[in-house]
Protein backbone atom coordinates (compact mmCIF):
# COMPACT_ATOMS: atom_id res chain seq x y z
CA UNK A 1 0.00 0.00 0.00
CA UNK A 2 1.34 3.33 -1.21
CA UNK A 3 1.92 6.51 1.30
CA UNK A 4 -1.19 7.50 0.04
CA UNK A 5 -3.27 4.75 0.30
CA UNK A 6 -2.46 4.09 4.13
CA UNK A 7 -3.88 7.75 4.71
CA UNK A 8 -7.65 6.96 3.47
CA UNK A 9 -10.41 4.79 5.29
CA UNK A 10 -11.40 1.60 2.98
CA UNK A 11 -14.59 3.26 1.33
CA UNK A 12 -12.54 6.89 0.27
CA UNK A 13 -10.00 4.22 -1.55
CA UNK A 14 -13.21 2.24 -3.25
CA UNK A 15 -14.74 5.68 -4.62
CA UNK A 16 -11.31 6.81 -4.96
CA UNK A 17 -10.65 3.40 -7.54
CA UNK A 18 -14.41 4.52 -9.40
CA UNK A 19 -12.82 7.49 -10.82
CA UNK A 20 -10.07 5.66 -12.83
CA UNK A 21 -6.86 7.66 -14.22
CA UNK A 22 -7.89 10.63 -12.56
CA UNK A 23 -8.11 9.32 -9.03
CA UNK A 24 -4.92 7.27 -9.26
CA UNK A 25 -3.27 10.83 -10.00
CA UNK A 26 -5.16 12.42 -6.95
CA UNK A 27 -3.89 9.71 -4.79
CA UNK A 28 -0.09 10.13 -5.96
CA UNK A 29 -0.62 13.46 -5.64
CA UNK A 30 -2.17 13.37 -2.15
CA UNK A 31 0.90 13.71 0.89
CA UNK A 32 2.62 16.73 -1.48
CA UNK A 33 -0.49 18.27 -1.43
CA UNK A 34 -1.19 18.13 2.36
CA UNK A 35 2.52 19.08 3.31
CA UNK A 36 2.04 22.05 1.47
CA UNK A 37 -1.61 23.16 2.97
CA UNK A 38 -0.06 22.30 6.16
CA UNK A 39 2.46 24.91 5.21
CA UNK A 40 0.02 27.59 3.96
CA UNK A 41 -2.42 27.35 6.75
CA UNK A 42 0.04 26.98 9.61
CA UNK A 43 -1.34 23.50 10.64
CA UNK A 44 -0.11 20.40 11.85
CA UNK A 45 -1.98 17.32 9.93
CA UNK A 46 -2.73 14.92 12.50
CA UNK A 47 -5.19 11.43 12.52
CA UNK A 48 -7.36 10.71 10.04
CA UNK A 49 -10.47 10.63 10.19
CA UNK A 50 -11.95 6.82 9.90
CA UNK A 51 -15.59 7.33 8.59
CA UNK A 52 -15.07 9.83 5.38
CA UNK A 53 -16.43 8.48 1.96
CA UNK A 54 -15.47 10.82 -0.55
CA UNK A 55 -12.14 12.52 0.39
CA UNK A 56 -9.50 12.54 2.90
CA UNK A 57 -10.79 13.86 6.02
CA UNK A 58 -8.16 14.47 9.11
CA UNK A 59 -7.54 16.10 12.37
CA UNK A 60 -5.43 19.68 12.14
CA UNK A 61 -3.80 21.80 14.57
CA UNK A 62 -3.05 25.61 14.39
CA UNK A 63 -0.31 26.98 15.67
CA UNK A 64 -1.98 28.63 17.67
CA UNK A 65 -3.51 25.86 19.21
CA UNK A 66 -7.30 25.95 17.60
CA UNK A 67 -8.62 22.53 16.35
CA UNK A 68 -9.49 22.38 12.84
CA UNK A 69 -10.56 19.77 10.25
CA UNK A 70 -8.52 19.16 6.85
CA UNK A 71 -11.02 17.96 4.22
CA UNK A 72 -9.61 17.36 0.77
CA UNK A 73 -12.39 15.75 -1.39
CA UNK A 74 -11.91 13.33 -4.53
CA UNK A 75 -12.07 14.71 -8.28
CA UNK A 76 -15.52 15.45 -8.74
CA UNK A 77 -16.54 17.83 -11.60
CA UNK A 78 -18.85 20.25 -9.29
CA UNK A 79 -19.66 18.87 -5.98
CA UNK A 80 -16.88 20.09 -4.10
CA UNK A 81 -17.73 23.78 -5.34
CA UNK A 82 -21.50 23.35 -4.29
CA UNK A 83 -20.20 22.42 -1.16
CA UNK A 84 -17.71 25.23 -0.49
CA UNK A 85 -20.70 27.45 -1.36
CA UNK A 86 -23.01 26.19 0.63
CA UNK A 87 -20.94 26.45 3.57
CA UNK A 88 -19.47 30.06 2.99
CA UNK A 89 -22.84 30.99 2.69
CA UNK A 90 -24.30 29.66 5.82
CA UNK A 91 -21.09 30.99 8.01
CA UNK A 92 -21.25 28.76 11.04
CA UNK A 93 -25.47 28.84 11.21
CA UNK A 94 -26.16 24.95 11.03
CA UNK A 95 -22.93 24.18 9.34
CA UNK A 96 -19.13 23.84 10.05
CA UNK A 97 -17.63 26.84 9.38
CA UNK A 98 -14.95 26.88 6.95
CA UNK A 99 -11.56 28.64 8.26
CA UNK A 100 -9.82 28.33 5.56
CA UNK A 101 -10.33 27.03 1.60
CA UNK A 102 -8.19 26.15 -1.55
CA UNK A 103 -10.13 26.79 -4.89
CA UNK A 104 -8.21 24.75 -6.57
CA UNK A 105 -7.84 22.02 -4.93
CA UNK A 106 -11.36 21.80 -3.14
CA UNK A 107 -9.36 21.51 -0.16
CA UNK A 108 -10.70 23.61 2.86
CA UNK A 109 -9.84 23.84 6.55
CA UNK A 110 -13.12 23.29 8.75
CA UNK A 111 -13.71 23.92 12.34
CA UNK A 112 -13.92 20.99 14.41
CA UNK A 113 -16.92 19.78 15.60
CA UNK A 114 -17.74 16.61 18.30
CA UNK A 115 -19.01 13.68 17.62
CA UNK A 116 -21.56 12.06 14.88
CA UNK A 117 -24.64 11.79 15.74
CA UNK A 118 -24.73 8.21 15.09
CA UNK A 119 -22.25 7.90 17.04
CA UNK A 120 -23.95 8.89 20.39
CA UNK A 121 -26.24 5.80 20.90
CA UNK A 122 -29.84 8.09 20.57
CA UNK A 123 -32.73 6.12 19.45
CA UNK A 124 -33.25 6.05 15.84
CA UNK A 125 -36.25 8.77 16.78
CA UNK A 126 -33.99 11.17 18.83
CA UNK A 127 -31.50 10.99 15.94
CA UNK A 128 -34.50 12.23 13.61
CA UNK A 129 -35.47 14.64 15.70
CA UNK A 130 -31.89 15.85 16.09
CA UNK A 131 -31.46 16.18 12.01
CA UNK A 132 -34.82 17.85 11.57
CA UNK A 133 -33.88 20.51 14.24
CA UNK A 134 -30.60 21.08 13.00
CA UNK A 135 -32.08 21.72 9.15
CA UNK A 136 -34.70 23.35 10.01
CA UNK A 137 -32.04 25.73 11.84
CA UNK A 138 -29.72 25.66 8.44
CA UNK A 139 -32.96 26.24 5.71
CA UNK A 140 -32.44 29.34 4.24
CA UNK A 141 -32.94 31.17 0.43
CA UNK A 142 -29.27 30.72 -0.97
CA UNK A 143 -27.32 33.84 -1.43
CA UNK A 144 -27.81 35.16 -5.43
CA UNK A 145 -24.92 34.31 -7.20
CA UNK A 146 -24.34 30.42 -5.83
CA UNK A 147 -25.57 27.74 -8.53
CA UNK A 148 -26.57 25.44 -6.94
CA UNK A 149 -28.69 21.86 -8.30
CA UNK A 150 -32.09 22.87 -8.63
CA UNK A 151 -34.92 20.28 -7.17
CA UNK A 152 -36.35 20.05 -10.87
CA UNK A 153 -32.75 18.55 -12.04
CA UNK A 154 -32.06 16.28 -8.88
CA UNK A 155 -35.25 14.39 -9.58
CA UNK A 156 -33.68 14.12 -13.66
CA UNK A 157 -30.44 13.03 -12.02
CA UNK A 158 -32.11 9.94 -10.17
CA UNK A 159 -34.36 9.36 -12.91
CA UNK A 160 -30.78 9.11 -15.24
CA UNK A 161 -29.26 7.20 -12.38
CA UNK A 162 -32.41 4.43 -12.38
CA UNK A 163 -32.48 4.29 -16.33
CA UNK A 164 -28.34 3.83 -16.51
CA UNK A 165 -27.80 1.44 -13.67
CA UNK A 166 -31.56 -0.85 -13.36
CA UNK A 167 -30.70 -2.35 -16.57
CA UNK A 168 -27.12 -3.39 -15.70
CA UNK A 169 -28.63 -5.14 -12.46
CA UNK A 170 -32.00 -6.30 -13.72
CA UNK A 171 -32.51 -9.01 -11.07
CA UNK A 172 -32.20 -6.30 -8.59
CA UNK A 173 -35.60 -4.79 -8.61
CA UNK A 174 -38.90 -5.57 -10.36
CA UNK A 175 -40.16 -3.32 -12.93
CA UNK A 176 -43.17 -1.84 -11.19
CA UNK A 177 -40.87 -0.79 -8.58
CA UNK A 178 -38.62 1.30 -11.72
CA UNK A 179 -41.89 2.40 -13.17
CA UNK A 180 -43.49 3.70 -9.17
CA UNK A 181 -39.91 5.61 -8.89
CA UNK A 182 -40.17 7.11 -12.28
CA UNK A 183 -43.60 8.40 -12.11
CA UNK A 184 -42.32 10.10 -8.64
CA UNK A 185 -39.08 11.80 -9.66
CA UNK A 186 -41.07 13.03 -12.46
CA UNK A 187 -43.50 14.43 -10.16
CA UNK A 188 -41.45 15.66 -7.62
CA UNK A 189 -39.42 17.54 -11.18
CA UNK A 190 -42.97 19.06 -11.75
CA UNK A 191 -43.35 20.21 -8.42
CA UNK A 192 -39.92 22.23 -8.46
CA UNK A 193 -41.04 25.85 -7.10
CA UNK A 194 -38.68 28.23 -6.42
CA UNK A 195 -40.62 30.32 -3.95
CA UNK A 196 -40.75 27.13 -1.45
CA UNK A 197 -37.35 26.10 -2.23
CA UNK A 198 -34.59 26.35 -0.22
CA UNK A 199 -30.79 26.06 0.40
CA UNK A 200 -30.33 22.13 0.88
CA UNK A 201 -28.19 19.99 2.30
CA UNK A 202 -29.07 16.51 0.04
CA UNK A 203 -27.65 14.25 2.43
CA UNK A 204 -28.69 15.06 5.59
CA UNK A 205 -28.17 11.79 7.64
CA UNK A 206 -26.76 10.84 10.95
CA UNK A 207 -23.30 10.60 10.20
CA UNK A 208 -23.38 14.32 8.45
CA UNK A 209 -25.34 15.50 11.66
CA UNK A 210 -22.21 16.17 13.83
CA UNK A 211 -22.33 18.26 17.75
CA UNK A 212 -21.75 21.80 18.06
CA UNK A 213 -19.36 21.56 21.28
CA UNK A 214 -19.52 25.56 20.95
CA UNK A 215 -22.80 26.54 20.43
CA UNK A 216 -24.80 23.18 21.67
CA UNK A 217 -26.99 21.37 19.32
CA UNK A 218 -25.83 20.17 15.95
CA UNK A 219 -23.96 21.20 12.80
CA UNK A 220 -24.09 19.32 9.65
CA UNK A 221 -21.23 18.95 7.19
CA UNK A 222 -20.67 17.36 3.50
CA UNK A 223 -23.94 19.65 2.10
CA UNK A 224 -24.73 18.22 -1.94
CA UNK A 225 -25.98 21.86 -2.56
CA UNK A 226 -29.56 21.72 -3.67
CA UNK A 227 -32.00 24.50 -4.45
CA UNK A 228 -34.86 22.13 -3.44
CA UNK A 229 -38.06 21.60 -1.54
CA UNK A 230 -37.44 20.76 2.51
CA UNK A 231 -38.72 17.41 1.93
CA UNK A 232 -35.64 16.13 -0.17
CA UNK A 233 -34.04 16.62 3.07
CA UNK A 234 -36.02 14.99 5.16
CA UNK A 235 -36.49 11.70 3.01
CA UNK A 236 -33.15 11.01 3.82
CA UNK A 237 -34.02 10.17 7.02
CA UNK A 238 -36.56 8.02 5.52
CA UNK A 239 -34.00 6.21 3.27
CA UNK A 240 -31.95 5.66 6.31
CA UNK A 241 -31.98 2.99 8.65
CA UNK A 242 -33.56 0.31 6.48
CA UNK A 243 -32.55 -2.66 8.80
CA UNK A 244 -34.65 -1.07 10.98
CA UNK A 245 -37.58 -1.08 8.35
CA UNK A 246 -37.27 -4.44 7.86
CA UNK A 247 -37.18 -5.83 11.36
CA UNK A 248 -40.99 -5.75 10.83
CA UNK A 249 -43.60 -4.59 8.55
CA UNK A 250 -41.60 -2.36 6.53
CA UNK A 251 -44.55 -0.21 4.96
CA UNK A 252 -46.12 0.53 7.92
CA UNK A 253 -42.90 1.67 9.89
CA UNK A 254 -41.76 3.35 6.55
CA UNK A 255 -45.22 5.33 6.87
CA UNK A 256 -45.13 5.81 10.12
CA UNK A 257 -41.97 7.57 10.05
CA UNK A 258 -42.58 9.30 7.34
CA UNK A 259 -45.61 10.76 9.32
CA UNK A 260 -43.53 11.82 12.18
CA UNK A 261 -40.98 13.93 9.67
CA UNK A 262 -44.11 15.91 8.79
CA UNK A 263 -45.53 16.42 11.68
CA UNK A 264 -42.11 17.71 13.29
CA UNK A 265 -41.74 19.97 10.42
CA UNK A 266 -44.98 20.72 8.74
CA UNK A 267 -43.77 19.71 5.24
CA UNK A 268 -46.32 17.72 3.31
CA UNK A 269 -45.68 14.12 3.83
CA UNK A 270 -46.40 12.77 0.04
CA UNK A 271 -43.51 14.95 -0.81
CA UNK A 272 -41.52 13.01 1.75
CA UNK A 273 -43.09 9.63 0.97
CA UNK A 274 -41.89 10.05 -3.09
CA UNK A 275 -38.17 11.29 -2.24
CA UNK A 276 -37.81 8.79 -0.12
CA UNK A 277 -38.43 5.47 -1.96
CA UNK A 278 -36.74 7.35 -4.66
CA UNK A 279 -33.60 7.77 -2.65
CA UNK A 280 -33.66 4.57 -1.43
CA UNK A 281 -33.85 2.47 -4.45
CA UNK A 282 -30.64 5.10 -6.18
CA UNK A 283 -29.15 4.20 -3.07
CA UNK A 284 -29.70 0.75 -3.49
CA UNK A 285 -28.67 0.66 -7.25
CA UNK A 286 -25.29 2.14 -6.90
CA UNK A 287 -23.85 0.05 -3.80
CA UNK A 288 -24.68 -2.34 -6.79
CA UNK A 289 -22.72 -0.15 -8.97
CA UNK A 290 -19.54 -0.31 -6.80
CA UNK A 291 -20.04 -4.26 -5.99
CA UNK A 292 -21.35 -3.37 -2.66
CA UNK A 293 -24.29 -6.01 -3.03
CA UNK A 294 -24.52 -6.42 0.56
CA UNK A 295 -24.85 -3.06 1.11
CA UNK A 296 -27.12 -2.69 -1.37
CA UNK A 297 -29.86 -5.31 0.01
CA UNK A 298 -31.58 -3.93 2.57
CA UNK A 299 -31.98 -0.66 0.44
CA UNK A 300 -33.32 -2.72 -2.09
CA UNK A 301 -36.05 -4.55 -0.16
CA UNK A 302 -37.29 -1.77 1.52
CA UNK A 303 -37.77 0.10 -2.21
CA UNK A 304 -39.57 -3.13 -3.34
CA UNK A 305 -41.88 -2.87 -0.26
CA UNK A 306 -42.60 0.69 -0.45
CA UNK A 307 -43.80 0.65 -4.53
CA UNK A 308 -46.12 -2.92 -3.88
CA UNK A 309 -48.55 -0.80 -2.04
CA UNK A 310 -48.56 2.39 -4.33
CA UNK A 311 -51.22 1.93 -7.60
Amino acid sequence: MTLAASMLPPTVLRNVAAKGEVGAAWLAALPALVAELERRWSVVVGETMPNATEAYVAETTSAGGQPGVLKLPIPDADKPRRELGVLLAANGRGYARVLEHDPASGAMLLERLGPQLAQLGYPIERQIEAICETLAGAWRQPPSGLILMTGAEKAVSLTDAIRTNEPRFEAACSARTVEVALRFADQRRMAFDPASSVLGHGDAHCWNTLVDPLGGGFKSVDPEGLFIEPAHDLSISLREWSEDFLSSDPVSRGQARCERLARLTGVQATAIWEWGLLETLVNGLLFLDVDAPTDAAPYLAVAEAWARIEP
